[in-house]
């Protein structure tokens, strides 16, 4: 029997005792016959060399990940068929390693237009005439805490008052884990909360609650979805696209810069509250073009 009949044979049992739909045998069909076009229509005799060079061909071709572990399913199934049916008396797929799917880099913001963000805030809590002081106020304290400690959305909003109070350069705060860690604040962000704190106590409502954002919600502190919200009209009046930042962007944009300018990458790891340096490790790229840039800058052969 060759491949081609073979195939068939597979995609028939898939239909009969599978019950794949259309969309599927038609996936499945495709994937095979561009396999076995590659191996010169031996497909059903190849071995796992063979099979590993067709998807080397295809990362070649800049197939995305997903799409090489799609064919390589596809494969896997179809050798499983053959073995089963008494076609072959292996699997030559079963040595393979799926391809591994890089993680997306994170979206984050250039240092200017982080500034153009935190300056607009800035200037929309100062103006006496703005009319939405006490919104602006707490827009200012919010976005220049963020940007100062790179906090998860969840542990800003539910910030204590007490942090305010004790205007001091560091803080505890707990995060994922109920695991507790320091992280910095900065002067801008001291000062900006004081403001905030001036005109939170002005309203009765406000000064009793124990949250330095309290909120009238059920939860007692300001919801992240309404900071998400004003803090991408605060963009858009800073002429930032709105699509391009949410509190997570900001947080990324905490991290990176402080790569950028020389921090460790183990202690980006401490303030982000990451458990596992792997997950701090998304942002190595960025340690790579600061190296890069360094040596293209300082090495006597450097072009």
């Amino acid at each position: 029997m060759k491949s081609g009949a073979r195939i068939e044979a597979f995609l028939e049992m898939m239909s009969a005792e599978r019950g794949a739909a259309d969309n599927t045998l038609s996936s499945y069909r495709r994937d095979l016959e561009d396999a076995s076009e590659h191996l010169g229509g031996h497909l059903a005799d190849a071995d796992a060399a063979a099979i590993r060079g067709y998807l080397d061909d295809i990362a070649g071709r800049g197939f995305a990940t997903t799409s090489q572990a799609r064919k390589l399913s596809a494969l896997r199934q179809f050798f499983r068929f053959l073995y089963a049916e008494g076609l072959r008396t292996d699997d030559p797929t079963g040595i393979l390693d799926s391809p591994k799917r890089q993680r997306p880099l994170p979206k984050t913001m250039s240092e200017a237009e982080t500034g153009r963000l935190l300056d607009r805030a800035a200037a929309e809590a100062a103006d006496p005439d703005g009319g939405g002081s006490f919104a602006a106020a707490r827009m200012h304290a919010l976005v220049e805490v963020l940007y100062a400690t790179g906090l998860r959305v969840s542990e800003l909003v539910s910030l204590p008052l007490t942090v305010a109070l004790r205007d001091e350069r560091f803080f505890v705060v707990r995060g994922k884990g109920d695991k507790d860690r320091m992280v910095p604040l900065s002067a801008k962000a001291r000062e900006a909360m004081r403001a905030w704190l001036d005109q939170r106590n002005r309203d009765p409502g406000q000064a009793e609650s124990v949250f330095l954002f309290p909120a009238s919600s059920e939860i007692g502190h300001l919801p992240r979805q309404v900071f998400a919200r004003d803090l991408k009209g605060l963009a858009a009046r800073a002429g930032i696209a709105s699509a391009k930042i949410s509190p997570h962007v900001l947080r990324h944009a905490f991290a990176s810069h402080l790569l950028q300018n020389g921090a460790d990458l183990r202690a980006v790891q401490q303030l982000l509250g990451h458990s596992d340096i792997s997950t701090t490790q998304i942002y190595t790229h960025v340690l790579e073009e600061r190296l890069l840039k360094l040596v293209n800058e300082h090495h006597p052969l450097a072009d």
